[in-house]
């Protein structure tokens, strides 16, 4: 039992210095934690002796707290049944127009439509249909599905330092998701969600007709993948263990060349100079790539 409960308060403490301020607990486990401590609490030892021990667990109030009943068997893959990819063509015409015509046909899908919540919006790439890269992460945040626009919260802030220590703005860029909307989790109603998901290889697969569609357009010289689930999505589900794996080398998404590297949410959780300076070895890689000067600093 302590080993269960010690595991539990390692996990809230991870999720803690992640940036989490709430999670969503099931009313089974919930009950399950009470049955933990209640037997913690029996009277094996004087009243006077256990009422002295610290909780193991300590919880922020039940106001902070989204509970959410446990779906019935079946539910979950019944919430993310997806319809086949779309299919659709895209005008001719410039550049411009046709970039028009396409976050039309995003931002109207229904399917897409149909998995946002109430007061939220669908997501479209943006940035500069002629940039020489393209950034992609995996799916909008909170922040993100607010604004309608793809890493503007606290990752996004991190991204366009990034892209300015390559000496570039977020107006020379081009950034997308895989994704068009973010992962739903369970949700008490009237509430929003707390803390994200990674989207499942149905739901990208999904979404990745449009990212094409996107790459097609803008016709950038490198793709930067922004983490372990955008190289999933890109790549292929299990062809690589760990993002360090892929991380460092040259691959390909649709005829061009695709760097990888950690998400910027990986140094917000973790910011040493070591991390930093990983992520830094694979942008001078696409600077080199692009012809973008470095200079010796």
């Amino acid at each position: 039992m302590r080993t269960a409960l010690t595991a539990i308060t390692e996990e809230l403490k991870r999720l803690k210095a992640g940036g989490v301020r709430a999670v969503s607990i099931s009313e089974e486990s919930l009950q399950g934690l009470r049955a933990l401590t209640a037997k913690r609490r029996a009277p094996a030892t004087p009243a006077s002796e256990s009422t002295k021990a610290e909780p193991v667990v300590s919880f922020r109030p039940k106001a902070a707290v989204s509970f959410a009943p446990k779906p019935a068997p079946g539910a979950a893959a019944a919430a993310i049944a997806l319809p086949p990819s779309p299919q659709f063509t895209l005008p001719a015409g410039d550049k411009a127009t046709r970039w028009a015509a396409l976050r039309e046909i995003v931002l109207g899908d229904a399917t897409c439509k149909a998995q946002v919540r109430a007061g939220k919006q669908v997501v479209f790439g943006v940035g500069n249909i002629d940039a020489k890269i393209m950034f992609v992460g995996e799916a909008p945040g909170a922040e993100e599905e607010v604004q309608g626009e793809p890493f503007v919260g606290p990752a996004g802030q991190l991204l366009t330092k990034m892209i300015s220590g390559m000496g570039l703005t977020r107006g020379d860029v081009y950034i997308g998701n895989i994704m068009n909307w973010r992962p739903a989790m369970p949700t008490d109603a009237g509430r929003d969600q707390v803390g994200n998901r990674a989207p499942t290889e149905a739901e990208m697969n999904y979404c990745l007709p449009y990212l094409r569609a996107q790459l097609e357009i803008v016709n950038p010289q490198v793709i930067v993948a922004l983490g372990k689930t955008a190289l999933e999505g890109l790549l292929g589900f299990g062809k690589f263990d760990t993002l360090g794996e892929a991380r460092g080398n040259w691959h390909e998404f649709s005829g061009k060349p695709l760097m990888v590297t950690y998400h910027p949410s990986y140094i917000l959780r973790e910011p040493t100079n070591r991390k930093k300076r990983l992520i830094w070895e694979d942008l001078l890689k696409v600077m080199d790539r692009v012809a973008l000067p470095i200079s010796e600093k």
